[in-house]
């Protein structure tokens, strides 16, 4: 039988964010999400087509604020979720875990193709090899995300259900190429959200990402050449039509408010002759052909088999190979340390201290982080600037040339980092990046994220307090680039280094810079810099586990 699965949303959220006019937004990676149950066959006639300023002392410019962002509310209801609760666990549908490997070289996804008729169960199978994948981060992309936009005299022929929406030519194919091969270089893309009662797209947009795994799925997912070329595993599910129709039925009728009368007529003219003449063909290029959906357990256990094994050979564990990779190896010329003056071993010696009470422990690390902060900004691009000083003499002096600068904070230490970046530069914009550790894989996550929707056009400050591995920042330095962000654009600015860290970045992305206050020589097995600080969130922000606990 098939999963309980449900879909709802539950903190913390996916890597996924919504563009839409305002700032509040709706998660949503998974698409037009059917669970069919039910059905009839009806004579087929030919097919129609439906055609007929930032600065140090510097100002940010201040415009409307539009921000790419991911916020996850758990009591809103959508009709694109990209969260699915079964009886297992929680499956994140719009984000992802590493897609690098050690050498920081792009490691490509496993994407799988789902055909058949309209209420075949389709996206049924979907979720069930989901939930069987054991995966916590899939990207589930649906074609019905790519219906065109009807003009006037087509919006007319939907309401009396003579519109084709099984013909080829009701899909937006060149959209969905561009779609589908963004995702598979794992760049973010932003996926129209169709609406069913209306037949229109809505004015917001749905942020996605590749993953380890994309699950793409739709009547006609086999028609397009291309779109085949993509797909490294095809699977045609095969429904009997008279369970199809009962399906599309209830679906229509109950869910999209349409009468009986017209749901037979569409399925008599269109449906069923767009099968014959579009979808039935298209089982020839099928690997796997699974009978009764979600139902046959058996192949869906196969296929799952399957995936795994195509998945450990592409391999996506990183962070101990990272920890060990460069051990040796000189420090690279990207790496910006801050002078090692009386002061700066001073302010060392207090944070670094077990025994500093934590007020002081605060005290003493935000005069740091200003120092960091402040030697970071001077590395930005600056030019000559002639003025007039209070009594009337020329002085000759300089201007930071980068009228565009971003804080981005990797949470939850790198957002210690925040206020000092506020108080330097007025007015700049600030993101947030969550990335947590896997507690079964050790391997970090990409779980939230807010972005300015321009951030494309800044100097990024990459904040994070202490970069062991670089596992997390060589993440969060990918989702820049996945926003367009140039690499030489990107600095990454840290308290504490430890030399592995260093290593994973700059061999990765040579041309970001690394500015940091010291350099530690190794890390433990929990991946600790040694000597280090110790947990620097938990000291600053006071939840250290007691003792006792």
């Amino acid at each position: 039988m098939a999963a309980n699965l449900q879909t709802t949303f539950e903190p913390p959220s996916s890597a996924s964010s919504a563009s839409s006019i305002s700032d509040s937004s709706d998660l949503g990676d998974v698409g037009q999400n059917e669970f069919f149950y039910g059905c009839h066959e009806l004579p087929a006639s030919p097919p129609q087509s439906p055609r007929p300023q930032s600065r140090t002392s510097i100002k940010s410019p201040r415009t409307a604020r539009k921000r790419t962002t991911s916020v996850n509310l758990s009591h809103k209801k959508t009709s694109a979720e990209s969260v699915l609760r079964s009886h297992k666990r929680t499956i994140y549908t719009a984000g992802r875990p590493p897609w690098y490997n050690s050498d920081g070289d792009y490691v490509r996804p496993f994407i799988i193709g789902i055909c058949g008729g309209s209420a075949s169960g389709k996206t049924t199978v979907a979720t069930k090899i989901i939930e069987e994948l054991d995966i916590h981060w899939v990207t589930l992309l649906s074609m019905d995300s790519f219906y065109k936009v009807l003009n006037e005299e087509q919006h007319k022929k939907s309401a009396l259900n003579e519109y084709n929406f099984d013909h080829p030519d009701a899909f937006d194919f060149d959209l969905l190429l561009q779609t589908l091969q963004r995702l598979k270089d794992g760049k973010n893309v932003n996926v129209p959200v169709y609406n069913f009662v209306t037949h229109t797209r809505e004015s917001k947009t749905k942020t996605m990402y590749g993953a380890n795994v994309i699950i793409f799925e739709g009547i006609l997912g086999f028609y397009n050449k291309e779109v085949l070329k993509m797909l490294d595993l095809k699977i045609f599910v095969d429904t009997d039509a008279d369970v199809r129709l009962a399906r599309r039925l209830q679906r229509d009728i109950v869910a999209r408010g349409r009468d009986l009368d017209g749901v037979l007529k569409q399925y008599c003219t269109m449906v069923k002759p767009a099968f014959t003449h579009y979808i039935a063909p298209a089982m020839v290029h099928a690997d796997i052909i699974v009978p009764r959906g979600g139902e046959n357990e058996v192949a869906i256990a196969l296929i799952v088999q399957h995936v795994h094994t195509q998945l450990q050979l592409r391999g996506f564990k990183v962070r101990e190979q990272l920890a060990l990779a460069y051990n040796g190896q000189p420090l690279p010329t990207s790496l910006f340390q801050l002078p090692e003056t009386p002061q700066i071993k001073g302010l060392h010696t207090f944070i670094r201290n077990k025994d500093t009470p934590r007020d002081e422990f605060i005290f003493y690390s935000k005069r740091l982080i200003r120092l960091v902060i402040e030697y970071a900004l001077s590395l930005l691009p600056f030019e000559e600037r002639t003025i007039e000083t209070p009594q009337g003499q020329i002085y000759e002096g300089k201007r930071c040339a980068s009228d565009k600068i971003c804080g981005v904070s990797i949470l939850r230490a790198g957002e210690t980092m925040e206020q000092a970046v506020r108080d330097v530069c007025k007015d700049i914009r600030i993101g947030k990046i969550l990335i947590q550790t896997n507690r079964e894989s050790g391997e970090p996550e990409l779980f939230y994220l807010r972005l300015p929707k321009d951030i494309k056009d800044y100097k990024v400050i990459l904040m994070d307090a202490t970069v062991a591995t670089g596992a997390a920042a060589m993440m969060a330095i990918r989702v820049l680039l996945d926003h367009d962000v140039p690499e030489e654009n990107i600095l990454v600015v840290s308290l504490l280094m430890a030399e592995s860290g260093v290593h994973t970045i700059a061999y990765a992305f040579p041309q970001v810079r690394i500015v940091t206050s010291a350099i530690d020589p190794e890390i433990n097995e929990k991946f600790y810099v040694l000597p280090g600080i110790g947990n620097f969130g938990d000291r600053y922000f006071g939840t250290e586990p007691t003792d006792s606990s």
